[in-house]
């Protein structure tokens, strides 16, 4: 009986020896990847303040802000996300190496397939950034060229003109970002046809009589001819 219990606390023992040996020697690689992190950090942060400072020097908000397009408010969201953004992109480039360090190499990979699909993600922050404006061009120049035919009717197609760029930009983005994009070309390949038959129809009926006034003439011309 004695001799079981000696060899349990043999065996133990050895456990332990072998956890608290592994434990110490571990601990350089966890500290030399925290101190990568933290550099990774530290970088971010600054990078983003220099990234923030440069655009306050040139005066980006104010001066799409003159142009009656877009107000600071709406500019500085679009900053923010887009220094968010690469902010992110440098803590994962310095977060990969932590983990390597580490010995977390399958964590390493999703990283890696984040890390290549990132750009894609600030693309469909500045599509939907130039959307926006357009978008808010388009609605002015709609408004003011209909201002004639009444107010109403003025807001009511700059509304819907705004409307439609928006809803194009979406589905760009969404493309850019790779979600549902056969469904999203297909829907896209149908909303111009759809336009394309509209137009063609409301063109052909509406320029029937005239088609029809214009040949008259010819003929009547050629006939007196």
């Amino acid at each position: 009986m004695t001799s079981i219990f000696i060899i349990m606390f043999a065996s133990t023992n050895d456990v332990l020896t072998r956890f608290w040996s592994n434990f110490i020697n571990y601990l350089p690689i966890f500290f030399g990847g925290l101190v990568i992190l933290v550099v990774g950090f530290l970088v971010a942060a600054l990078f983003k303040k220099i990234l923030f400072t440069l655009l306050a020097f040139f005066r980006v908000d104010a001066l799409l802000n003159k142009t009656g397009l877009v107000t600071q408010k709406e500019v500085r969201i679009w900053q923010e996300v887009l220094t968010e953004l690469v902010k992110w992109t440098i803590i994962i480039l310095f977060l990969i190496p932590t983990l390597e360090t580490w010995g977390l190499s399958r964590a390493t990979a999703v990283l890696n397939q984040f890390l290549f699909y990132l750009p894609n993600v600030i693309v469909a922050v500045i599509i939907g950034f130039v959307g926006i404006i357009v978008s808010n061009l388009t609605a002015d120049l709609v408004k003011h060229s209909i201002k004639s035919s009444g107010a109403t009717s003025a807001i009511t197609l700059s509304a819907f003109a705004k409307s439609t760029i928006i809803f194009f930009t979406v589905l760009i983005m969404m493309n850019q970002l790779g979600v549902a994009q056969d469904l999203i070309r297909i829907f896209f390949t149908g909303i111009v046809a759809a336009i394309a038959i509209a137009g063609g129809l409301a063109f052909g009926l509406g320029g029937r009589d005239a088609a029809k006034r214009i040949l008259d003439d010819i003929m009547n011309k050629l006939e007196k001819g």
